[in-house]
């Protein structure tokens, strides 16, 4: 049995994830329930859980608060969250999962098996220290980095050093400034949802540009992006207008 904590400041939203886990994931149990911070950090030290639920916005202290304030990460995470776009965007930046208010059975299913798949903590905690520096500075800042997990290797990257990223169907490539390609299993308009802080934009639908590094644009061959890696990147044609504003304007 995976043993689990929900941390979790309304009585209503545990009642009903401990009722979905007793419908849909009866390999979980949970050993314990709290309402807050303060509770939350003595029940994980008391119970030492597999996964903890965990709720972002308490009114005793935050989900990010606690998870620092944690003496070991020895447990997988699960963020339990009603919408808030800034959380959610500095989770998917760390590659953590987390499950929207109301909590749909499949998305709960799903969660749990990717943490029975899982063979040890020591990823996922890399990744929540991903998470803590991110959200201590806005998720504009350049300093802001990525988790792009491959079939082999996971990778913790500085968003400034992305030059680009292109479509490979389902997959995306992103190509580093040391020339470096990563192959992630996520379709390029995820990537452009995520990086759209940082001044990516989308000349063409197979490919994502950091404007950074941009070295000019060029109106011959119907126009396209000189990059200062030496790719040339086509421009649709109803976004050429939109990419000149862009480009004149750096």
């Amino acid at each position: 049995m995976i043993k689990s904590i929900i941390i979790e400041d309304e009585k209503k939203s545990r009642e009903a994830l401990i009722g979905l886990l007793n419908r849909f994931c009866k390999n979980v149990e949970v050993v314990a329930e709290a309402d807050g911070y303060q509770s939350g950090l003595a029940m994980i030290r008391k119970h030492n859980p597999d996964i903890i639920f965990l709720d972002i916005q308490m009114p005793d202290g935050s989900g990010f608060k606690l998870l620092e304030d944690i003496d070991k990460l020895n447990f997988e995470i699960i963020f339990t969250t009603a919408y808030d776009q800034y959380a959610i965007k500095a989770i998917k930046y760390s590659a953590l999962d987390y499950l929207l208010k109301p909590i749909d059975p499949e998305e709960l299913v799903n969660a749990i098996k990717k943490v029975e798949l899982k063979k040890s903590c020591t990823q996922t905690h890399k990744n929540i220290r991903v998470l803590l520096d991110n959200i201590r500075i806005p998720l504009t800042s350049e300093s802001n980095k990525i988790v792009l997990s491959t079939s082999d290797k996971i990778h913790i990257i500085e968003v400034n050093k992305i030059v680009r990223c292109e479509s490979d169907n389902y997959y995306t490539n992103f190509i580093l400034n040391n020339g470096k390609k990563i192959l992630i299993s996520k379709t390029l308009k995820e990537n452009e949802e995520l990086l759209s802080d940082h001044n990516f934009i989308r000349p063409h639908k197979s490919h994502l540009i950091n404007i950074k590094y941009i070295r000019s644009f060029i109106r011959a061959e119907g126009g396209y992006i000189l990059m200062k890696d030496g790719s040339k990147i086509p421009v649709s044609r109803r976004k050429r207008e939109k990419i000149l504003e862009i480009i004149t304007n750096l």
